[in-house]
């Protein structure tokens, strides 16, 4: 039963979940909403998530589960594990999860056999790509909630079509671009070049996803393109620990003008990315922050689930064998056309998405307490005009 104490529960576990969750949680503790922020360690670097919630000005988390690294099975299961006990103990209004990792899917599960709501944000994102993991985890998710909060209108029509209810589904802008647009003179993009020791033209490259990283010969033929791409332009790589050994392995680091770091903070990456002429990428948060950046962006794969990034941003499709034809056409000054930013990116998702769940907690806790009144009716234990008043009748003999 829903109780004016019960929290709300964020779930958190990966490194982009903590840009999506910053503005939505301030919102809501701007209106004085309980909630708990449970970080589920699904990323345990110190550089993949807890330099972020210090950044971002997130409170340390309440719980920390601690999963770790293993198989999609594995971390699925570990979360869903450490997570079960907890939601029974703190009985929530809400659950929300955040974005497509293993952590979004595990929460969601979970909350829903125990009969709690869940909310997603950036719900109806679809790259119709089955063999992503992250596809699989955006699709089951959003048949489980009861709110979905999506980043662009095309979103709707693909929930629309999967069966989900119309009234559930909420436009609400994109909060991760909130916090982008709200730390944006933090992003010091001459600082983050002259730390590194980067000339004033330099790309900067981000690698992770399976398609690219996890087999030998895929790695060699984009390592390849990058030595080509480093012919051109000083070429700075924060490297995710997936995959990094593979890559290494097939020679990343031969040659003199590609930089490979460690992982950075998420003001020192937005920086990087900032001052650069142009980003490749795999990933898909940093097509919408090249988006509203104004940096061109070619992604590293075969499709998209940000579309809007294409129509209304900087954003390229290439293949690893078209990759240097178009950063070269790129860097002569292609694609460097009018752009709009997309609808509702306009840094006030998170307050929309605070006034979306406060309006339905109010009407679920409306809901619950009629229902309580007609159940003490039903025993004699409440007087009839009582009901009639909440049912706005007249009381009957009058």
């Amino acid at each position: 039963m829903l109780s004016p104490l019960s929290p709300i529960v964020h779930i958190a576990g990966a490194r982009p979940n903590f840009p999506k969750a910053a503005p939505v949680i301030a919102a809501l503790t701007a209106r004085c909403i309980p909630q708990v922020l449970v970080h589920t360690g699904q990323h345990y670097d110190e550089q993949l998530s807890e330099v972020f919630l210090r950044q971002l000005g997130l409170p340390e988390p309440d719980v920390n589960l601690g999963v770790g690294s293993g198989s999609h099975a594995q971390q699925t299961a570990a979360v869903m594990v450490g997570l079960e006990p907890l939601l029974r103990d703190l009985d929530p209004a809400l659950v929300v999860v955040y974005g497509d990792v293993n952590s979004t899917l595990a929460a969601s599960l979970v909350a829903a056999k125990l009969l709690v709501p869940v909310a997603h944000v950036e719900a109806g994102l679809r790259s119709f790509d089955v063999t992503m993991p992250e596809e699989i985890n955006r699709r089951l998710t959003d048949q489980l909630c009861e709110l979905l909060f999506v980043t662009s209108p095309e979103a709707i029509g693909y929930l629309a079509r999967e069966g989900v209810d119309v009234g559930r589904i909420h436009f609400v802008g994109n909060p991760m671009i909130d916090t982008l647009l709200a730390n944006l003179h933090r992003f010091d993009a001459e600082a983050a070049r002259r730390s590194l020791g980067l000339p004033e033209r330099y790309a900067v490259a981000t690698l992770h996803r399976p398609s690219n990283v996890d087999s030998p010969e895929s790695a060699a033929d984009l390592v390849h393109a990058l030595h080509e791409i480093a012919d051109e332009v000083d070429l700075v790589i924060p490297l995710h620990p997936r995959g990094r050994a593979v890559l290494e392995e097939v020679g990343l680091r031969r040659h003199p003008r590609i930089h490979v770091q460690d992982p950075v903070g998420y003001v020192e990456f937005i920086s990087l990315v900032r001052g650069a002429v142009v980003v490749l990428t795999d990933s898909g948060g940093v097509q919408e922050e090249t988006t509203v950046l104004g940096v061109p962006c070619l992604t590293m794969r075969p499709n998209t689930e940000r579309p809007i990034t294409i129509t209304h941003g900087t954003n390229q499709l290439v293949t690893t064998g078209e990759l240097v034809r178009v950063f070269k056409k790129v860097l002569q000054g292609a694609g460097k056309e009018e752009r709009q930013v997309p609808p509702l990116w306009d840094g006030r998702a998170g307050p929309r998405i605070a006034g979306v769940i406060v309006e339905w907690l109010e009407q679920r806790a409306n809901k619950e307490a009629h229902l309580r009144d007609l159940e003490l009716f039903s025993t004699g234990s409440a007087p009839i005009s009582k009901i009639a008043q909440d049912r706005g009748d007249g009381v009957p003999g009058r």
